[in-house]
């Protein structure tokens, strides 16, 4: 009896590892360290290693302790959609992109990042395409590779 109890033990450690949403970790925090409350008022801020918070496994930085206060009073408000993951690369073909911080959209009070470069836009092409079909596209994407290391 006891060995079943740790194999069973091994094995759900194992799953709740296993089951891990793979979020945009790029210089060590959720959005490239940029605050993620303070894309709700329509800016593009950085966060401080010193004012952080982890949820969910993810780690997340703050321009201020009063942002801070307000992700941890409902941080699933805050939690970038796709794992922070490019929007538009989640939608128009499934993969995991980095992204821009300072490309992003607040759209039906959630938070969408994107990748932006000289040579191609992702924010313009989202907009241009169509949200909302695009949105439909990279939710079911998104439930196929979520749990996928990238």
């Amino acid at each position: 009896m006891k060995k079943f109890i740790i194999i069973l033990l091994a094995f759900v450690s194992f799953s709740i590892n296993a089951q891990q949403i793979d979020y945009n970790l790029k210089k060590g925090a959720i959005a490239e360290g940029y605050d993620v409350t303070e894309y709700f008022n329509d800016r593009a801020v950085e966060g401080s290693k010193k004012i952080s918070t982890t949820h969910d496994g993810a780690t997340f930085y703050f321009a201020n302790q009063a942002n801070l206060d307000k992700f941890k009073a409902n941080p699933e408000k805050f939690i970038p959609q796709y794992g922070g993951y490019c929007a538009y690369a989640i939608a128009d073909d499934g993969k995991k992109v980095q992204i821009d911080p300072e490309s992003f959209e607040i759209r039906d009070g959630k938070l969408y990042l994107f990748y932006d470069a000289f040579w191609s836009h992702t924010l313009k092409k989202w907009k241009e395409e169509g949200p909302e079909k695009l949105k439909g596209q990279a939710d079911a994407a998104w439930a196929k590779v979520q749990y996928e290391k990238s």
